[in-house]
């Protein structure tokens, strides 16, 4: 028999907000500075628009 309130709740999404929040905060907490515009967009993967 099924139990009703045997369910797994999994979001994608939220888990990769996670992960990159989690990057970011120990890339923060590893520094005396500032992390530099670049640096964000380095450790959450950003390429930066030519233009």
């Amino acid at each position: 028999m099924h139990d009703q309130f045997d369910v797994t709740l999994e979001d994608a999404d939220l888990l990769g907000e996670v992960e990159l929040t989690t990057n970011l905060i120990i890339a923060a907490s590893e520094t005396d500075e500032h992390l530099t515009t670049s640096q964000i967009d380095a450790i959450l993967g950003v390429t930066p628009v030519a233009g």
